[in-house]
């Protein structure tokens, strides 16, 4: 069966302890649409507590168990819940993928003091200061908690710079430590070193904080059997750790867990690349430079050449080390990353990701469900925005379950309209997909000789016309202007 990952939240799906219950009920429809993975947003206790996303983690331990930071659930929910949410999701087959951000913490519980230098933001291997003494809230002792699953607590030297020092203005500040006074040995030079990311920077090469780090991993693993990794910011952390952490986890596990990192670095497959050499091939990556592709594409209309849309993409370069994707919660509509693919592409995006050989596609939870929600934009204005469902991506799903497999053929040679073929296998009926970012179109294609004479019919229902396949194994499969359509034998 072909893989299919859904991202099942968003920057600002709902708060009150809704998301954990809501994939609950939602186990069986996933399964229908031949979603096999979840992604899970991070499930542990933020700073922000019941109101976090998780990215700003504050207690790894605490998965909704603890009161901690003003609440006991997270904004997900409880423990409780979040473990009732896989066991319904695992029953439907449905695998687990949880958010892993392991490189930084936020919401000390105490103020340390120690040394440290000002870095400059632009360049932050330039310093800018001498070395001075500042206080930071770095000393974590997780007093809701208090030592249960974990008595270790986090200090000054776990962390290689913060953000905050009392009494001053914000800057960023490295840390004078005995592992290192640089940075951790990243593969870019942007911002000089883009080790330090935000709040307090964990400082992997501190062996006591790799030692927890494994650990927890461990522990969260028992707690609650995931299946895969998402790995948060990786172009911010070591490669060297992860390499040793996921072995670590494989290790521990006796799992053979799956791994997808975020390098988010449109446009730059090259470095895509590069960190897949230097992990040795430890892990997938999001393939941002396609999602960036689609956005480009969406916002240049006809005058995009469509023949170029794989080009520069790691599912056209590694595909065993891409995971596809249209949109995600970075570059949604107000995110700092926000690259959104216009509403009008999303059917030929996700045609372009799902019903090919290349990538493991990964959709996102508004593109299925929709969403609505009001943020500040750039110049600081509310904003409300609405995110309808992709028309046709429930029908593009279970066209990918049931009928993309088999030897692909490519029809690429028009600049507006792309079409291709799957054959099909043994178990399975093929199709044929054409996509049109202009006019409406007829492609003639060959679907093979084990379909001569067969009559196909558009399986999202764009065309009322049905196309016969000739003696010679051909069709002549059209498409409306600006759309997709995805031809399936009666």
């Amino acid at each position: 069966m072909n893989q299919t990952i859904i991202q099942f939240f968003h920057w600002y799906s709902e708060g009150d302890g809704k998301l954990w219950h809501e994939a609950e009920q939602q186990a069986k429809y996933l399964s229908e649409l031949g979603i096999t993975s979840v992604w899970f947003p991070p499930a542990y206790k933020g700073t922000n507590g019941g109101y976090s996303t998780g990215y700003d983690a504050y207690d790894l331990f605490d998965l909704g168990e603890f009161d901690q930071k003003g609440t006991i659930p997270t904004k997900y929910g409880t423990k409780d819940q979040y473990l009732q949410a896989i066991s319904a999701l695992k029953k439907h087959n449905i695998q687990i993928i949880v958010d892993v951000v392991l490189g930084h913490k936020a919401g000390g519980d105490e103020l340390e003091k120690f040394k440290a230098v000002k870095v400059d933001e632009e360049n932050r291997d330039k310093i800018i200061s001498d070395v001075i003494e500042i206080e930071s809230y770095t000393k974590f002792t997780f007093p809701g908690r208090g030592k249960k699953y974990s008595d270790f607590e986090w200090n000054f030297t776990c962390f290689s710079g913060v953000d905050y020092a009392e009494g001053m203005d914000s800057h960023i500040f490295k840390i004078q430590s005995e592992y290192g006074n640089g940075w951790e040995e990243m593969i870019d030079d942007e911002k000089g070193n883009y080790d330090y990311l935000m709040y307090n920077d964990i400082e992997h090469r501190n062996p006591f904080v790799r030692e927890e780090l494994n650990t927890w991993a461990k522990w969260y693993f028992d707690q609650t059997d995931f299946d895969g990794v998402r790995l948060d910011a990786l172009k911010h952390i070591s490669f060297d750790f992860y390499k040793e952490w996921l072995t670590m986890l494989r290790s521990n596990s006796e799992k053979n867990i799956f791994a997808v990192g975020e390098y988010w670095a449109p446009g730059y497959l090259s470095l895509l690349q590069k960190y897949i050499e230097v992990t040795e091939g430890c892990m997938s990556l999001f393939d941002s430079s396609l999602q960036n592709n689609f956005h480009t594409a969406s916002k240049e209309g006809s005058s995009y050449d469509l023949r170029k849309i794989l080009d520069e993409t790691l599912t056209q370069a590694d595909p065993m080390h891409s995971v596809s994707l249209v949109d995600n919660h970075d570059t949604q509509p107000l995110q700092d990353l926000e690259a959104p693919v216009e509403e009008w592409f999303k059917p030929i995006a996700y045609a372009l990701i799902l019903l090919r050989e290349d990538g493991y596609p990964c959709i996102f939870y508004p593109d299925l469900y929709g969403a609505h929600y009001t943020d500040k934009d750039k110049e600081g204005n509310d904003q409300e925005i609405f995110l309808n469902k992709i028309d046709g991506l429930e029908g593009l799903l279970k066209a990918r379950k049931d009928y993309a497999y088999g030897i692909q053929k490519d029809y690429f040679e028009d600049a507006n309209c792309l079409g291709w073929v799957r054959e099909g296998d043994d178990e399975h009926q093929g199709c044929a997909v054409v996509v049109s970012n202009k006019d409406a179109y007829s492609k003639p294609m060959e679907m093979g000789e084990k379909y001569i004479g067969k009559t196909f019919y558009d399986f999202l229902g764009r065309s009322d016309e049905k196309v016969l396949i000739d003696e010679k194994g051909w069709g002549n499969f059209p498409v409306p202007a600006g759309n997709v359509s995805v031809w399936i034998p009666e």
